[in-house]
Order: structure tokens, then C-alpha cells, then sequence
């Protein structure tokens, strides 16, 4: 089970939305790679990094900022935001990020994330965010008509890592993962899925780490870490020891 700390990018700060709204954003730290640093102190295994300005445009735009946190940290980092085509796929794989997030074009042109699947096994998850059910892409300012488990069946054996599902009207809200939702995603397909959106508290941690969670692969936390309202040693420390305790069972 994996607790990733969110560093959210737009204009070269570290920033957090609030329901996905590019006017509501709170600046969190000037120097990305210095939080970043400071997460892998705290003992976060894994980091999770969006590009919200590349969300928008497209393509890549805050990759100085990312290729300073690759610089200054160990652990592996996963990125989303403007990744449309196989190119930016390569790029940012080849800089050294761990696994890219592919959220749009798992919309608009599943083909090509199922040949980076295909031709980057392990390395590529797909980002799905709903707003009432159904997937917004373009970094949230469109809705589909479609839903999450429409949009994740089309990647059943396609090789995807991970899908990281999204509740867009709990993000940066602090009101809680949805774990109902995200958990009935979970049992309805093979994938791993990863919650994200309103971690909250350390409430959050013990939702996670319940028998009927043990399909997640894990749980993005953001606003919670920065406003200090997760104490991020006793939830590393729980998580831990229930590994360990699984592992045990095993």
C-alpha cells in the first residue's frame, strides 16, 4: 500500500486546486524540489507530480520544475498532465520519472495508451477524474458522457499499471477520499487502482488500510500533508505495520 504525496505544478510552484479550479490555486511552496526533498525525508516511498498547466495546453510546460525535483530526489515519481502523445511519453521516461499518467487521451484515443502500455510495460497508469460519475479531460474544464468504468474497461490486459481515479468535487476540499466509489471501481476491474481526491485525515489512513480497501494499490494525499492536518510519521507508521502484519499472514 503506497501513500503518495502530490506535488501539483503550475507556473513553477508548488500549488494545490481546490476542485480542480485553476482561479482557486494556493500556493504551497516556491521551491518544488525542495518539497520534494522534504517528503523523501518524511519517508514517502513514491511522489505524485502533475503538470496543471500542462494539463491545459497539452503538453509539457512546467518540465524545468520536474527535471529539478528528478535531480534532487531518489525515490520514484510518477507524472501526469499533457501526456497525449508517445513522445512526451519517451521524454519523460528517458529524464528518469517512474511511471507517466495518461488522463485525457485515455478519452480521446485509447489506441495510443495501449501501445505505451505495450511498449513501456509497468510504466504507464491512467488518470480517469470524475465530476458526478462522469470523466472530465482538458484538466477538468470538459466532461465526457462518459463514466470511470466505461473509460477503464477499454484497458482490461492492456498492460496499464494503475488507473488513479479522481473525485473532482472532493479535491482540495479536505471532505474525505470517495471510497465507496472508488472502491466499487476496484472490485469491477483487474487493474490496480490508486484513490485520489479529499484526503483528509488521518481517518483516511484507516479507510485505507480496511479489509475491503485491500485491492488499492494505494492514495494520493495533498492539501492534508501541507495544512499538517495528516501526521504523516504515525500514517507511514501504520502503514508499515500493516504490511508487515499481511505479510505475516501470508
Amino acid at each position: 500500500m503506497i501513500l503518495f504525496p502530490a506535488i501539483d505544478l503550475k507556473e513553477g510552484l508548488a500549488v494545490r486546486l481546490e476542485q480542480g479550479d485553476m482561479a482557486r490555486a494556493t500556493v504551497f511552496h516556491r521551491d518544488p524540489a525542495a518539497q520534494a526533498r522534504a517528503f523523501e525525508e518524511q519517508g514517502f516511498r513514491y511522489l505524485h507530480i502533475v503538470d496543471l498547466d500542462g494539463a491545459f495546453a497539452g503538453k509539457p510546460v512546467n518540465a524545468d520544475a520536474v527535471d529539478r525535483i528528478l535531480e534532487t530526489i531518489g525515490i520514484p515519481v510518477q507524472l501526469g498532465g499533457g501526456v497525449r502523445d508517445m513522445a512526451t511519453v519517451e521524454g519523460w521516461l528517458g529524464k528518469g520519472v517512474d511511471r507517466v499518467i495518461i488522463g485525457t487521451a485515455a478519452v480521446r484515443d485509447p489506441q495510443f495508451v495501449k501501445e505505451a502500455a505495450k511498449n513501456y510495460h509497468g510504466r504507464v497508469a491512467v488518470g480517469l477524474d470524475a465530476r458526478d460519475g462522469k470523466v472530465a479531460v482538458q484538466g477538468w474544464a470538459e466532461a465526457s458522457e462518459l463514466t470511470v468504468l466505461d473509460i477503464a474497461r477499454r484497458f482490461e490486459d492492456a498492460g496499464v499499471s494503475a488507473i488513479i481515479y479522481t473525485d473532482i468535487a472532493r479535491d482540495g476540499m479536505l471532505q474525505g477520499i470517495n471510497w465507496d466509489a472508488t472502491i466499487a471501481l476496484a472490485e469491477a476491474i483487474s487493474i490496480p487502482v490508486i484513490a485520489s481526491g479529499g484526503f483528509a485525515s488521518m481517518d483516511d489512513i484507516r479507510a485505507l488500510l480496511e479489509p475491503r480497501a485491500r485491492k488499492l494499490q494505494g492514495a494520493i494525499a495533498g492539501r492534508a500533508i501541507y495544512d499538517g492536518r495528516l501526521d504523516v510519521a504515525e500514517a507511514l507508521k501504520m502503514i508499515r505495520e500493516a504490511e508487515a502484519n499481511a505479510g505475516k499472514e501470508r
